[in-house]
């Protein structure tokens, strides 16, 4: 039995595609009565707790303990270090007033933690041995986001995880950023099959208070690219006004230096329903599916306790085996079934009817491409385990090419103002490092801007900017960003 499309080709409408799928699949909830904030429904918090749960599993991998700071943070500290102040006094919540009293002292909710975080660190702090300081916490931050708001996307709170590391340092502190990376690179790429580009941000684009800013972005379907994560070197700019300091081993006091780590756990997520799904809905890799394996039986009447022992019997096997699975044993149709655990993207279904109780087989419907194959009951967890590799393989080639596909070069200004009105994605391009190329770049192509330039690869221009002719400083990438 198939089940007839129920959503438009994501490439070719992927607003109409994603605000579809995100209805049907009963993702969120636009509804809530607040401006650009969103209810999370059941099933996307239990993707959003599987993401959650790799990335603490890699952060505590790598010596990284879970904290949590409150959600408010007073003025007083947040006014501390003035460019990240400047960064980000647009877009904070305030808040004045409890009941009808007026607080000693407004406090804002938490845009970013440092300034709540490191006030606490300069009391904690106060030898060498106290150092490296490793703490992460996972939760909402909140944005006054002026741009038009996209569910998961785009709003004024959104979940995520920052991590915030104090080393004795330069030297280790910026091995703690590498170590960032190769944290996004086995949590996004190998767990998850989402390919990247690693890029550092121009200076007029760092996070506000970082000396460097690298970036971790992915291409959506409608060409458009999504900053999923980002580390920062932040030097001594916050231990310095903040006061942390430590005695080394000679009682000589010193600043330590700081690194911040920022994935968006809700993008992550809107990322793996973006990239991976089709026309029939989600599909999930093994890692952020909460149901790995969904069983539905199809029995017919005379064999319906029969075959629903063999259900359950083998849900019973494949926990044991530490799979997720589920039995759907719920009064639905077989189609209603499929259609829906379809929609939900479990990786793998196994269908159970008369048929398969005397053949000694298990009918196994791959959720990626779709396809059937029976196999034989001694041979089904082995199977499913190697299933759960082949469809993170497929998916992630899959969006390796399509990022391969629409990642171009431009050799001239002619040719950069064609690519973005006639083919979109990323463009690769020389650039002498000036603001105001990026400036007119984004006014001139319906804004693309410069995302930075690699740090997985090493390139050099072989020409002159693009966009003036002046001698280029860098091999840059362009994109449009949400």
């Amino acid at each position: 039995m198939t089940v007839e499309k129920s959503l438009p080709d994501k490439y070719k409408n992927f607003s109409e595609w994603y605000n579809g799928i995100v209805a049907r699949a009963k993702l969120v909830d636009i509804r809530y009565g607040v401006k650009g904030f969103i209810v999370y429904r059941p099933s996307i918090m239990y993707i959003i707790n599987r993401i959650y749960e790799v990335y603490e599993r890699e952060l505590q991998a790598t010596g990284h303990e879970p904290c949590l700071f409150p959600v408010v943070i007073p003025r007083s500290s947040f006014k501390k270090e003035a460019e990240h102040i400047k960064g980000f006094e647009q877009e904070v919540f305030w808040v004045t007033k409890a009941g009808e009293h007026a607080l000693e002292e407004p406090v804002l909710l938490r845009p970013t933690s440092e300034t709540a975080m490191y006030p606490m660190y300069a009391l904690w702090i106060r030898s060498y041995k106290d150092l490296p300081l490793k703490l992460y916490q996972g939760g909402s931050v909140y944005r006054y986001e002026t741009k038009a708001t996209k569910a998961l996307l785009r709003g004024r709170e959104f979940l995520w995880i920052e991590a915030h590391d104090a080393h004795r340092t330069e030297h280790d502190a910026l091995n703690q950023v590498h170590e960032d990376m190769k944290i996004a690179e086995k949590v996004l790429y190998e767990e998850l099959g989402l390919p990247f580009l690693l890029l550092q941000r121009e200076d007029f684009d760092k996070f506000a208070g970082a000396v460097i800013t690298y970036a971790f972005e992915v291409l959506f379907p409608d060409k458009e690219v999504v900053q999923v994560a980002t580390t920062h070197y932040l030097g001594t700019n916050f231990s310095k006004p903040f006061n942390i300091t430590y005695l080394d081993e000679k009682g000589n006091a010193k600043h330590p230096h700081q690194t911040c780590y920022g994935p968006g756990i809700s993008r992550i997520a809107a990322s793996v329903i973006c990239i991976h799904g089709d026309d029939y809905g989600l599909i999930l890799p093994f890692e952020a599916a909460p149901i790995q394996v969904i069983i539905v039986p199809i029995p017919m009447k005379q064999a319906v306790k029969n075959v629903l022992a063999k259900c359950r019997e083998l849900e019973k096997n494949l926990v044991k085996a530490g799979l997720r699975v589920k039995l759907d044993d719920s009064d639905a149709t077989p189609g209603e079934k499929f259609y829906k655990w379809e929609l939900l993207g479990v990786p793998v279904r196994l269908e159970i009817g008369p048929k398969e109780l005397v053949e000694g087989t298990v009918t196994v419907f791959r959720r990626d491409t779709r396809e059937r194959l029976k196999v034989k009951d001694g041979e089904l967890v082995k199977h499913i385990l190697s299933l759960g590799e082949k469809i993170l393989k497929t998916l992630r080639e899959k969006a390796e090419k399509f990022l391969k596909e629409n990642t171009h070069t431009a050799e001239t200004k002619k040719e950069l103002l064609k690519i973005a009105k006639e083919k979109g994605g990323i463009i690769r391009m020389n650039y002498c490092g000036n603001k105001e190329c990026a400036d007119y770049i984004k006014a001139e192509t319906g804004g693309f801007e410069v995302r930075g330039k690699r740090m997985d690869v090493k390139e050099r221009p072989d020409g002159p900017c693009v966009w003036c002719g002046k001698k280029a400083e860098r091999v840059v990438y362009v994109a449009k960003a949400y």
